[in-house]
């Protein structure tokens, strides 16, 4: 904490400056002259920020969009700014994001979704690099918060708590976050803090003789085994002593590992050496010893942790490692907040592994800086969005998730009741596509229920498994009757688009485990089968009926799965395995899509929602693998019928949906009626596959004027 009172131009000699080039420093010099005179608070906050981030080795961008930000500029000068380095702009940007998320939790008065605000705020800061001025700046903020009107400080202090300290936490930042939980602990709880305090105090110079003692038999103890070692007291926080008091139900007498020592050496086969002898020095508790090294952690934290009884039958605890695995400790890289609040994603590991990265650059590896800022983008590719509802609460969906998949996740009946919605206060479709920091406002009758097309993955309304399987569950209560009938109305509407609508559905029932062609209609009304799989079906049915009779002679027998190399999926990370479509959901190219190692049968390929995929998943889930369509190397052709009112534009409306749709167009004819003002147009189409084809037919369908979209008998 800086001590001398700091004036404007004192900021500038600042040692976190010494690495930004003359021409930035220039700038920031006129921007100090030309800005309005700071309040001492703030000269000082801006101080101690440089110093934090003088301590994390920030870059010169980093320095200077933190004092940037925290000075009262005109925006002219700010724009101007952005000018001097380009990825200035990219940081105040975030900073100035990071600000709407303390507004959120001014709003929200309390903590159940500060986890949801944790990650929003990860989610919409595009550069990490921002979150190293936040957690700076705040600590700067908490030094001075005694001069704060009470409700300020304790406002302070609730978002440090709730926001800052559980982030300085993931990212390992511990010189940061143990004194954010203190100043934190010391305005919201500040009898407890002054008792605690006051107790260690108490104990201090005994417990201080103590350790020096201990420190001093290790010392020489390793200096005769001929080890080179660093012998250290760790130090105990006022936060962390009441959270483990809590935890424990017990007092602070009670804490044993208020004494404890840590020893640092060269190699992991030192490590075990120490150990040998700290238990030959003091009587182990079998109990309290865990191996760390030999088995890190699921966040590759990695130490010797051990109990004894110390000089004068005291408990005492020791942590024996490496000052590498102690270097990765302190900043980061072992991420101790995932065995402390209870695991995270691995989307959110995935970033947090970039920030650490950024953290630990030295000055030396300017390039390296560079590449790594370039690879962000790639990084920050997000598997889930954090969405905010009206009043401020975070909802955190999957990537591609919709606005119907954000009224299910809000409640099942606001789902069902869904008729409409508004993103950042503008009317959208059903299927529009979030992203993060997008506030959503669900439109609802009093009445309603869910739509059978909400489970067509071709209309994409639903990207969750969640939503998709509180949609079936609705219409699994419906009565054998109503699902049979809109099964049926489903299921004729694709075979008519398709021209399927004389084929014999009975020949492929079976291929869908279903008793009959009525319990057919009821797997596709409730979702579990998909119309163009049904279609599919009946095409490579008619297909096989079509082709020759074999010659008379010997049997043939049944042909074998196509080999990896020859068929249309490609298995990650796994070479020459015989690969086939399950019968059980019969999935086609463009669907998600997983594989299960079967016994003697290579890989079985599953929708990803098959519910004969999830047993089988359950119970042998290591033989579950990634699996993906390979590209299309042909498809094949089709005539469509598209008839309809004549209308301008029309033709041009249906050539550029077929381009959007991927689809190829080989050929067109159009022919109006001038009497009646009718239109029917030809289109001969390239298509990959029958979801292709039933997706485009769909589309076609619902363009203004289109009466009919079907593929020609």
């Amino acid at each position: 904490m800086s001590t001398a009172l700091p004036t404007p131009e004192s900021l500038l000699d600042s040692p976190a400056l010494a690495r930004v080039p003359a021409p930035l420093r220039d700038g920031l010099r006129d921007a100090l002259a030309a800005s309005a005179v700071p309040d001492e608070t703030t000269l000082a906050v801006l101080a101690d920020t440089l110093q934090t981030l003088e301590m994390l080795s920030a870059d010169a961008d980093v320095v200077a969009a933190a004092l940037l930000f925290g000075l009262p500029l005109p925006e002219p000068l700010l724009a101007q700014a952005r000018q001097w380095a380009p990825s200035i702009g990219g940081l105040l940007d975030g900073q100035a994001a990071a600000n709407q998320v303390w507004t959120l939790h001014a709003e929200q008065q309390r903590q159940a979704n500060s986890e949801g605000l944790r990650r929003l705020l990860l989610a919409i800061v595009r550069d990490l690099r921002v979150v190293p001025i936040l957690l700076a700046r705040q600590l700067a903020r908490m030094r001075h918060a005694s001069a704060l009107a009470e409700g300020e400080r304790v406002a302070l202090a609730q978002l440090t708590r709730d926001i800052h300290a559980p982030l300085a936490n993931r990212l390992g930042i511990w010189q940061l976050k143990w004194e954010l939980e203190d100043l934190a602990f010391r305005f919201l709880d500040p009898e407890t803090y002054r008792r605690i305090a006051r107790q260690l105090d108490e104990k201090r110079t005994g417990r201080e003789t103590y350790i020096a003692a201990v420190l001093q038999q290790l010392r020489q103890s390793l200096a005769s085994h001929g080890i080179a070692a660093e012998v250290s007291g760790r130090p105990k926080h006022i936060y962390s002593i009441w959270r483990k008091m809590q935890k424990k139900q017990a007092s602070i007498d009670e804490l044993y590992d208020l004494r404890a020592v840590r020893i640092a050496v060269d190699d992991v086969a030192t490590c075990y050496a120490v150990l040998g002898i700290v238990h030959a020095l003091w009587t182990p508790i079998p109990s309290e010893f865990d191996d760390y090294i030999a088995r890190p952690k699921p966040n590759d934290y990695r130490s010797l942790h051990t109990a004894v009884i110390g000089p004068e039958g005291r408990t005492l605890e020791v942590q024996i490692r490496t000052h590498e695995m102690h270097a990765q400790a302190e900043l980061g890289v072992a991420a101790h907040w995932r065995y402390k609040e209870g695991g995270a994603d691995k989307a959110f590991d995935r970033k947090i592994a970039w920030m650490r990265q950024l953290l630990d650059q030295s000055q030396e590896n300017g390039d390296n800086d560079r590449q790594l800022a370039g690879g962000l983008d790639a990084a920050l590719v997000e598997e889930r969005v954090y969405t905010l509802t009206p009043k401020g609460e975070v909802i955190d969906l999957p990537r591609g998730g919709t606005v119907l998949d954000f009224a299910y996740h809000v409640h099942t009946m606001v789902g069902h009741r869904t008729r409409g919605a508004k993103v950042n206060g503008r009317i959208v479709p059903l299927n529009h596509v979030l992203r993060s920091g997008d506030r959503v406002e669900i439109l609802t009758s009093k009445t309603g229920e869910p739509r059978r097309d909400w489970l067509l993955a071709s209309n994409g309304f639903l990207a969750s498994g969640r939503s998709r399987d509180k949609v079936r569950a609705w219409f699994h209560k419906l009565d054998r009757a109503r699902n049979l009938q809109a099964g049926r109305e489903l299921l004729d509407r694709e075979l008519k688009r398709l021209g399927l609508q004389q084929a014999d559905l009975s020949a492929v029932a079976r291929r869908f485990h279903a008793d009959g062609i009525d319990d057919l209609y009821i797997q596709v009304a409730l979702g579990d089968v998909g119309p163009h799989q049904v279609s599919r079906a009946l095409h490579e049915e008619q297909r096989a009926s079509a082709a020759p009779a074999a010659p008379p002679g010997p049997k043939r027998p049944p042909p074998k799965p196509k080999a990896i190399g020859d068929s249309t999926f490609t298995v990650e990370g796994v070479g020459n395995l015989l690969v086939q479509i399950a019968r059980c959901c019969q999935p086609v190219p463009g669907e998600p899509i997983v594989g299960y190692l079967t016994r003697g049968r290579g890989v079985s390929v599953h929708r990803r929602h098959c519910r004969s995929l999830q047993r089988l998943a359950a119970q042998h889930p290591q033989r579950v693998l990634p699996v993906e369509w390979a590209q299309a190397k042909g498809g094949y052709e089709a005539d469509v019928v598209i008839e309809g009112f004549d209308r301008k534009w029309l033709l041009k409306d249906i050539t550029t949906l077929i381009a959007q749709e991927d689809a190829h167009l080989l050929g067109i004819h159009s022919d109006t009626r001038q009497d009646s003002g009718r239109a029917q147009i030809r289109v001969r189409l390239r298509v990959t596959d029958f979801g292709q084809l039933s997706t485009l037919l769909g589309k076609l369908d619902a363009l203004p004027g289109v009466q009919e979209a079907r593929r020609s008998a």
